[in-house]
């Protein structure tokens, strides 16, 4: 399939921030937001895929992560509030005032972030986000043991490789690791630093009381996130009732099975008015 994407940046007070859009020119778009330490890129499949048929879907680089520019602040802006408001800065100047966002990880807890902050947002689907409670991190995730760099400055090369390949299994790809090593290492520190400091809001309660349609679709195998302590949540608004676990994918199912993933987010995207 051979779709057009578009590259640009966006200004904001954190600096200029990368996008990729692909799909329609109008319409209530997607928005894709991506973990720690990556960047727009691991979503190909789906801003290369069918779903750029019938939707507009843009993809941001976060600040120290992939084309954008390292942060200015990284004290303010390597935060879970300072990554919401750089989001919320770049809608704002695209004069988008309705999205739905698709968030991976860290990329799920900017979404729950935004909740309170972006009034426009139509609909959340979150992938290997565990909505955790505030000082309750370790209970949300398996503490598996290539995850210990996601909170480090200094990464050595050894370490980048394990990351990557805990992540993305057998579908790791080369340039996997040029992003990785691209990443700002303040980013890593000062968000777990936030994490520890209470910054931002508390996830659980967040999305028990939300309103707002919430999806919440993992990889059956995914071995970061506490699938079984996601099902305890008490969502307010959890689309079609449950929690999905797609079999024989890991953390990244998006990119490791967007044939399972993608119809489940265009029915998503069809539910919310994605697209109008």
């Amino acid at each position: 399939m051979n779709i057009t994407t578009r590259l640009h940046t966006v200004p904001t007070s954190h600096g200029r921030i990368a996008l990729e859009e692909s799909g329609k020119d109008s319409g209530i778009p997607l928005l894709l937001i991506h973990g720690n330490s990556f960047s727009h890129d691991v979503f190909r499949y789906q801003l290369q895929g069918a779903l750029a048929e019938n939707y507009r879907l843009i993809a941001l680089d976060l600040p120290g992560q992939g084309q954008s520019d390292d942060a200015t602040d990284p004290m303010r802006s390597y935060t879970l509030p300072g990554l919401a408001g750089a989001v919320g800065e770049v809608l704002e100047h695209m004069n988008i005032t309705e999205t739905v966002i698709l968030g991976w990880s860290l990329g799920g807890h900017i979404a729950i972030e935004m909740l309170s902050r972006f009034s426009g947002i139509r609909g959340v689907m979150v992938t290997g986000t565990s909505p955790v409670g505030r000082n309750n991190m370790s209970q949300g995730f398996t503490g598996a043991p290539h995850t210990k760099m996601a909170g480090k400055e200094i990464i050595t090369e050894t370490e980048i490789a394990a990351f990557v390949t805990g992540i993305f299994g057998k579908t790791a790809e080369p340039f996997l690791l040029d992003v990785v090593r691209r990443a700002d290492g303040r980013f890593r520190k000062r968000l777990f630093e936030g994490a520890r400091e209470g910054l931002g809001a508390d996830q659980r309660r967040t999305v028990e009381n939300s309103k707002v349609p919430l999806a919440v679709v993992n990889g059956a195998e995914d071995n970061i996130v506490n699938l079984d302590y996601i099902d305890t949540v008490d969502y307010a608004n959890l689309w079609e009732g449950h929690c999905y676990r797609l079999p024989g994918l890991g953390h990244a199912s998006f990119w490791e099975g967007p044939d399972q993933f993608n119809p489940i987010l265009e029915r998503f995207l069809q539910y919310t008015g994605a697209g109008k």
